[in-house]
């Protein structure tokens, strides 16, 4: 074991975040102690992330599996197996998390196996089966990542209601599921059961699925539902789940009911910060996340703080970056900000939708102007039906300055050419991208990321200047690079 002499740098939380920078600031040499009392990588990361993603790839191929009639290939037998699902996603995830170890250990990271809690500015105590452990730190980073959220008037039993993380260790498929919430993760399981084999209802409390997201695009997805037989209930909140034996009811505040075998909550998640001694140490909180500045330093400067605790984007990939610029910061390196107008999104739906920076529906009427695609909405979204392969793309202005904050993709429309010059490259500094494609052999996200490359040149995220972007891990040679860019970026 090499002897370090740098800062004592204690890390309480060992999700993407928390992993990142330890890996980074051992390696710039820091002493660095992580506890973590789930499992090394992150629960919310490994135990909802990567199994949902993996769902996702098996019900791709459900998907596909009923067409092949179509194609001349009848009789194919498409049942799942929930127990060999299962399985596999439980190997993937103890696969990344047990590389993961491997990986901090090799750079002399000091793992405790337990729960980490700040007692003071400078003094922590990590509870573990053999007792408690005293610690003492120079800085310290705190990213216990977050649970998905159960409202007050659901009594989730793991089996009829469950939350996400329930899903993964399903006896049989449900019969009707009905999905409470529409957002990325809502839609993702609306694919997914209904790939599988599943009817669905999706409990929209909005009008729209995807209420942050475009509204073209919205509606291109929800018409794809739609013709797979989902039935959406909008302008609806759920307020109640009744327990009526074989079924469950869910009742909306408007007085209408859905009933289905089982009833899936898909709400949003909520900090894990409750225990953690933040307070004690006297770490400003509100409503439970962590207000941070452009470094993501607490009001205490020398107390980080990372990923879904921040209230921030809550991606894997934005914490890893956080991570890692946390690690580079607090060894005194020079860093840049994160620009999280920059962060590319996946939303891993058929067709998939992947999307960089702002969206149209996040932008005020009165600072931006949207410039359209020449063709008609209504009939591009006809051929994007039709097709399945397109892109929705946002062009906007800025109002003062007459300057393109977005182009469209290499794989764009007709009649549309990428901006290739020096010039152009310079103004893509500030842009929105949302695409939204399917193509067999190629995803949303790959027909975005050539021009994120291109994008970065002029405000880079790292120091590659690359743009960070959404991985999916339920691929073998797709899990080994993500650990290689934990190893080396």
């Amino acid at each position: 074991m090499r002897e370090a002499e740098g800062p004592r740098f204690l890390i309480i939380g060992g999700g993407p975040a928390g992993t990142a920078a330890a890996i980074r600031a051992a390696t710039l040499g820091a002493r660095v102690t992580l506890v973590e009392k789930d499992i090394v990588g992150g629960a919310a990361h490994l135990w909802d992330c990567i199994p949902s993603k993996t769902m996702v790839a098996s019900a791709v191929r459900m998907h596909n599996m009923r067409k092949a009639p179509t194609l001349g290939l009848p009789g194919v037998d498409y049942d799942v197996d929930l127990a060999v699902l299962e399985t596999r996603m439980q190997s993937i995830s103890d696969d990344i998390s047990s590389k993961q170890r491997a990986v901090l250990e090799s750079q002399d990271v000091r793992i405790i196996d337990g729960f980490g809690r700040l007692t003071g500015p400078h003094t922590a105590v990590a509870s573990t089966d053999d007792g408690e452990i005293e610690l003492e730190f120079d800085a310290a980073l705190v990213s216990t990542g977050s649970a998905p959220r159960v409202p007050d008037w659901a009594e989730v039993d793991g089996t009829r209601v469950m939350t996400t993380r329930d899903v993964y260790s399903m006896d049989e498929l449900p019969e009707h599921v009905v999905i409470v919430g529409s957002g990325v993760t809502g839609v993702e399981f609306v694919h997914i059961f209904s790939s599988l084999g599943s009817e669905v209802t999706l409990v929209v409390s909005r009008q729209q699925v995807l209420p942050h997201r475009d509204t073209e695009v919205a509606a291109a997805l929800e018409q794809v539902f739609l013709d797979r037989g989902v039935r959406l209930v909008k302008g609806a909140r759920a307020i109640e789940i009744t327990d009526d034996g074989e079924t469950r009811t869910v009742h909306t505040d408007d007085g209408r009911m859905i009933t289905g075998s089982h009833v899936l909550l898909a709400i949003g998640s909520v900090p894990l910060t409750p225990g953690v001694g933040l307070g004690e140490a006297g770490v400003d909180l509100d409503g439970g996340y962590v207000p941070v500045d452009e470094f993501n330093r607490t009001s205490l400067p020398h107390i980080y703080a990372a990923g879904d605790i921040t209230g921030q984007m809550p991606l894997s990939s934005v914490a890893t970056m956080q991570g890692k610029k946390i690690a580079h910061h607090l060894m005194g390196r020079q860093v840049a900000p994160i620009e999280y107008a920059k962060v590319a999104q996946a939303v891993f739906t058929d067709p998939e939708i992947a999307s960089v920076g702002l969206e149209e529906a996040e932008h005020r009427p009165e600072q931006a102007e949207q410039g359209r695609d020449p063709r008609d909405a209504v009939e591009q979204k006809k051929m994007a039906l039709e097709a399945r392969h397109f892109e929705l793309t946002r062009l906007l202005h800025d109002v003062a300055q007459l300057r393109p904050r977005a182009v469209a993709g290499q794989h764009r429309a007709q009649g549309h050419t990428r901006h290739r010059s020096r010039r152009g490259e310079a103004l893509l500094a500030d842009f929105v991208i949302t695409v939204v494609a399917h193509q067999v052999g190629q995803t949303a996200q790959e027909l975005a990321d050539p021009d994120l490359r291109t994008v970065q040149i002029d405000q880079p995220l790292e120091e590659d200047g690359q743009t960070e972007h959404a991985h999916r891990e339920d691929d073998p040679h797709d899990r080994t690079a993500f650990l290689h860019q934990l190893q080396h970026r």
